[in-house]
């Protein structure tokens, strides 16, 4: 009977995760994220009422739910705390139940500073980041001279701001042309902040023994998605961490046996932010119609995302590498006014049959998708939450995924709302889901 549930997207992110972590978490006892950074954005629409998520895991509307930020997360100190007040102003109390690793590394203004600046430097090959310093931050982690969450709140903390401003300020105003952040107005500033973020600092690694101990289900919860993973994403055009399911255990210092499932997130097309080779891309009306039927706008960043059709090659790749065992599909009902929907079997590469994705940007970037279509059903689907309620010509979309690429899909997304979602398969302990 499974407890412990990674949950991560299974495309270029964007896919719907946090309306499936807010339904898991009806009958789980904890969230806990495990990589990224606030360049995420997670969505929850609860009785109408839009909540967008970035560092605070997809649990916080549900209020028996412990929150816990793992080590793998980058944590802006003023994008939490912002989080936090959010919330509160909504009636959600938070703080209780809210726990950050002690080992998160931080991301600072610098971070940012140097961010946007790169991506200035980089003119027309600009990666697309969200400029909110999440890059920078792994990297300083990765140098041994990031500064941790835990030490925001220690007496050296200013004489490692100062030395690491040295280092970076350097970079700024020598290479990218730039201006220097200033150090005391950022330790002000952080001096202000730490005050209410002190007694969120804590063990997580140590309380998810805890929990797992006393017989609690924990789900893990994944940013962006498998395809924008730093080693199996289409690089150089990915995140700076990884998002396939063994981030969880090095994210939050659970052991891999621990986890009982992991459950991939995709919607029924593909869309990508930013830029990248993104073969199934629709620059046509039907790009247009998905886009303006599945609000395909950025959370975090509002940009607006390019749409095309589903790619089964690229999710049998996040599938292989993310050790996903279900499916969830998510905005099913995007789909409802096309007279065909169009499946990407695989790809054309330098004339041979290429079955997967390829690893990197380069490669990708001369596949020709191969397609096979099916009929639409051209009737509305919005809000259905039993199976056999919908068209036949959607189950049998449904079904041939499932076909293609060898897993069940345990859950259907067919609306934002956290009641629009058919649950068809429950792979999970029971009591995860209510029928």
């Amino acid at each position: 009977m499974a407890q412990n549930v990674i949950l991560i997207g299974a495309q270029w992110g964007d896919e719907g995760k946090g309306k499936i972590v807010d339904l898991l978490t009806e009958h789980i006892d904890a969230v806990a994220r495990f990589q990224g950074g606030h360049n995420a954005g997670h969505t929850l629409t609860i009785n109408g009422n839009k909540t967008v998520l970035h560092l605070i895991p997809s649990g916080a509307m549900r209020a028996h739910a412990e929150c816990l930020i793992g080590n793998g997360v980058v944590v802006s100190p003023e994008a939490l705390l912002k989080e936090i007040r959010e919330l509160e102003g909504a009636g959600v109390r938070i703080r209780n139940r809210l726990m950050v690793s002690e080992a998160c590394a931080v991301v600072l203004p610098v971070h940012s500073a140097l961010d946007i600046a790169r991506e200035k430097k980089r003119g027309k090959n600009a990666i697309g980041t969200t400029g909110r310093g999440i890059g920078p931050a792994y990297e300083d982690k990765a140098a041994r001279r990031g500064i941790r969450f835990a030490e925001l709140f220690k007496d050296n903390f200013a004489e490692r701001l100062e030395a690491l401003l040295e280092y970076h300020n350097f970079a700024l105003t020598k290479y990218y042309g730039a201006d220097a952040v200033d150090f005391k107005k950022t330790l002000d500033e952080y001096a202000a902040v730490s005050q209410e973020l002190a007694s969120l600092s804590g063990d997580v690694a140590n309380r998810l023994h805890e929990l797992r101990a006393a017989g609690k289900s924990i789900v893990f919860e994944g940013a962006q998605g498998l395809l924008l993973d730093i080693d199996h994403g289409t690089y150089p055009f990915v995140t700076s961490s990884n998002t396939s399911a063994g981030a969880a255990a090095t994210g939050t210092g659970i052991g891999p046996l621990d986890i009982d499932a992991v459950l991939g997130v995709t919607k029924a097309y593909t869309t990508r932010v930013g830029a990248g080779p993104f073969p199934t891309e629709l620059k046509d009306e039907t790009g247009a119609l998905l886009a303006e039927r599945g609000h395909e706008f950025g959370a975090t960043t509002n940009r607006p995302r390019r749409c095309g059709w589903l790619d089964i090659a690229a999710l049998k790749r996040a599938i292989q590498v993310g050790g996903i065992n279900t499916l969830c599909i998510t905005k099913l009902d995007v789909l409802d006014t096309l007279e065909n929907v169009k499946l990407c079997t695989s790809y054309k590469l330098d004339g041979k049959d290429q079955a997967l994705l390829p690893y990197g940007a380069d490669e990708l970037e001369k596949c020709e998708p191969v397609y096979e279509t099916l009929p639409g059903w051209q009737s509305n689907t919005r809000g259905v939450t039993n199976w056999d309620k919908l068209p036949a010509a959607a189950k049998a979309l449904v079904v041939r995924i499932e076909e293609l690429v060898g897993l069940p899909a345990a859950i259907i997304s067919t609306g934002p709302g956290r009641e629009e979602t058919i649950v068809r398969k429950h792979l999970f302990a029971t009591y995860l889901f209510d029928t």
